[in-house]
């Protein structure tokens, strides 16, 4: 009743087939039916809603600051909140009252899909859109942890907010070019509309296992709750009493006394030749759970993770010895001197926050361990070869859509979501107007904080409005998203360097406020998929926004106040509160900001023919193209996607190898041989297995903290001191070099 559907018997043919969205996997995903009638603002999503919202920020805020900083998703909640949605409709009084006219219970009826979406959509934006937590969290920490300077709570949280809500302005205007034309599809979207289909499907749907002899299946709410027990008391093995599952580093056994073995088999220090985890927070740290990565994108991740970590590295290492590779750790995300000795950089800042050139000259050049220089070099590969692999591979079809959306006729979706009342354009203005206004005042009000001037402000946000229209319509169609993080930071390191908070806030402003914009985007097509009201959307998205930023915040000034020794832990104490995003986030501070790419990729610096990378990634798909046109018939080498291959080790560092490792064998087994030997089981659990995991682990780890972390209590043996027993992997393999991190290396 109230079900608004396609009748194939009321519609001429030609008309239904204009009404069919022109993309077969939307077709075979999104249903084409709604019902209006259907509560949303339900009491059942405010709770569930707001608690989601509120527990995800806390949490990946929390990891944030760990060793192995698990993202919770949205996919958890997704998976949660199902079963306590239908217990709240079973439970709470279905009686009705008035208020104002309208007619109001808490309990309108059976719980539904679209009270889900909107919970998960709530969810998502305290994950910070699958970031874990707000992107300007990582400012306040750099300065008040690695600088150790002030900023206060008022300034960080307008920080905090504007950057994460600004792009929201411009991507509301934005609504009419990339989410209601069908040709826009999103892919990424499609995957949670199949989980959504499948959570609410009935229980008994495996008619179509070939392997179905009719014997009663665990539910998918019993096999949540059973997984995540068991995660939950699993985790106090590699959390607390047996740390060295988080890396399990034989080669380092095996060989006590050797450097190079210790450098090629540590899974946190080396290449991790061999080592793997029995720990699922170390496992899905980085990367994400491997359960929801489908098998081709793992296939691509380990060809280029192996390409870079046992081909390239090696070579310049051990080989070529590239820029004194051999004065510096295989693998490590700190800045050295010339020498070897870790950089003093609290020397090169003066009183005004700036550097002080003089003693700048006295410790010389910054210095990178090749891995960290490769790493950025293969970044800059990455972003250049996705402009030309994009134009090469998708440009057509991209202009082709981009054509089509302006002339096609209105879909089934579309015409669907037109019984629903639009948003006014007027809020998106006013959104855009406060929001600037106010990051405008912080900039010049509280610049001594910032330090960013009013002007760098104006040009990160004029940087992110004009990219994100492409970039946004080249997720939409390719699900690929180009970022800006890289070139944003670049630019303002070359016209206002020696300034490491300007260079910070500019990336931010510019970056994130086009990122959040796609997101927002993506968020409202999933949202006009499932015929969600867009005034609910926008609601849920907006205050999911300011409550999540609020709550890492608070969570993070909390834990830098109360955190022993947080970032910067004695190495011996098996501390996990290391930072290690933190400490890379640091870095491009002072890369890029306090030093500035003149004195490190530039004329003035060490590393110049680093910038070759750019060109490099440039021609790249221009090769793989030509030899598609020379060869048509191999139909393999369109399957070379460069900025796959050469962005695989994008999230290293931080990221380590055995993360790697970890993430890709687990991946396998599940994604392929599952999949393909057990397909009905991996179809029923895989992603509740995904997510109960997460959950089990997460709250774990919280008790542990208050329950033995904030007291100090440790267990001492040879499983939690000095975990992967790998003391040699920093170790530097130069003549007469002595190393600043292990006093057991020896000096060669």
């Amino acid at each position: 009743m109230g079900s608004v559907q396609v009748e194939k018997n009321n519609v001429p043919e030609e008309e239904e087939e204009d009404e069919e969205s022109p993309i077969e996997q939307v077709r075979l995903t999104v249903p084409t039916t709604d019902d209006p009638s259907q509560s949303v603002w339900t009491f059942r999503m405010w709770v569930l809603g707001l608690v989601s919202c509120v527990m995800l920020s806390f949490l990946n805020q929390f990891f944030s600051y760990r060793s192995s900083p698990l993202v919770i998703t949205q996919i958890t909640v997704q998976v949660a909140t199902l079963p306590l949605g239908r217990l709240m409709a079973a439970v709470l009084p279905s009686s009705k009252w008035s208020l104002m006219g309208r007619e109001l219970s808490l309990n309108p009826g059976r719980f539904n899909m679209k009270e889900h979406v909107l919970i998960t959509i709530f969810a998502n934006a305290g994950a910070a859109f699958g970031n874990g937590s707000a992107y300007a969290v990582g400012i306040v920490n750099i300065i008040k942890v690695f600088y150790g300077r002030k900023i206060s709570f008022v300034a960080a949280w307008l920080l905090i907010i504007t950057t994460q809500v600004l792009g929201y302005g411009w991507a509301g205007l934005l609504r009419k070019y990339v989410v209601e034309p069908s040709h826009m599809w999103w892919p990424s979207t499609l995957v949670q509309i199949s989980l959504f289909r499948a959570l609410h499907g009935k229980e008994d749907d495996d008619d179509d296992d070939d392997d179905n002899d009719n014997k009663k299946r665990t539910s998918r709410s019993k096999f949540f709750v059973i997984v995540l027990v068991c995660s939950f008391l699993y985790y106090l093995l590699p959390g607390f009493f047996f740390k060295t599952l988080q890396s399990i580093s034989w080669v380092c056994w095996a060989f006590p006394n050797s450097v190079t073995a210790q450098q090629l088999g540590s899974g946190f220090q080396g290449l991790g030749f061999g080592a793997f985890s029995l720990d699922w927070a170390t496992t899905a740290s980085f990367l994400f759970s491997p359960l929801i990565s489908p098998f081709f994108a793992i296939v691509n991740v380990f060809l280029g993770y192996f390409l870079i970590v046992y081909i390239v590295i090696p070579i310049s290492y051990y080989g070529l010895n590239v820029y004194h590779a051999r004065n510096f750790p295989i693998y490590s995300a700190d800045l050295f001197t010339n020498d070897g000795q870790l950089y003093d950089i609290q020397k090169i800042v003066n009183n005004k926050f700036e550097i002080d050139y003089g003693e700048y000259a006295k410790q010389g050049h910054v210095n990178l361990s090749t891995f960290f220089t490769l790493a950025y070099g293969f970044g800059f590969a990455t972003i250049a070869s996705t402009l030309t692999h994009v134009a090469l591979f998708y440009g057509k079809e991209i202009y082709g859509r981009y054509k089509a959306s302006t002339t096609a006729k209105t879909d089934v979706h579309t015409r669907l979501m037109k019984n629903y009342k639009d948003i006014p354009a007027w809020w998106f203005y006013v959104l855009l107007t406060v929001t600037f206004l106010v990051a405008l005042a912080l900039t010049i009000f509280m610049k001594d904080q910032v330090q960013m001037p009013y002007w760098g402000l104006i040009g990160a946000a004029v940087m992110a409005f004009v990219f994100t229209l492409p970039i946004s319509i080249i997720t939409a169609t390719t699900n690929q998203t180009p970022g800006l993080n890289i070139i944003t930071e670049y630019a303002m390191g070359l016209i206002y360097p020696g300034r490491p908070i300007a260079n910070v806030c500019f990336k931010t402003y510019g970056y994130m406020s086009m990122t959040q914009a796609i997101s927002f985007l993506s968020d409202f097509k999933l949202g006009h998929y499932m015929k969600i009201p867009p005034r609910s959307m926008f609601l849920v998205q907006f205050l999911g926004t300011i409550i999540a930023g609020t709550v890492n915040l608070c969570v993070a000034w909390y834990m830098i106040n109360h955190v022993d020794q947080i970032c910067f832990p004695d190495p011996d104490s098996g501390s996990p509160w290391t930072c290690p995003n933190d400490h890379v986030f640091f870095d491009a501070s002072v890369i890029w900001g306090l030093v500035g790419p003149r004195r490190i990729f530039g004329p003035l610096g060490n590393y110049g023919a680093v910038n070759w990378f750019f060109l490099g990634g440039l021609m790249g798909p221009v090769v793989v193209w030509i030899f598609h046109l020379l060869f048509p018939k191999a139909s393999w080498i369109p399957l070379i996607n460069l900025p796959v291959l050469l962005g695989a080790t994008a999230a290293m560092p931080p990221a380590m190898a055995v993360n790697y490792n970890s993430w890709i064998l687990v991946g396998t087994i599940f994604n392929f041989f599952v999949f393909r030997y057990r397909k009905m089981w991996w179809k029923r659990y895989n992603y509740i297995l995904s997510a109960a995991l997460d959950a089990g682990v997460a709250f774990m780890a919280v008790l542990l903290y208050f329950s033995t972390g904030i007291e100090n209590i440790n267990v001492h043996w040879w499983g939690t001191d000095n975990p992967e027993h790998c003391d040699l992997a920093q170790c530097p393999t130069a003549k007469g070099i002595v190393s600043p991190l292990s006093d057991s290396c020896p000096t060669f």
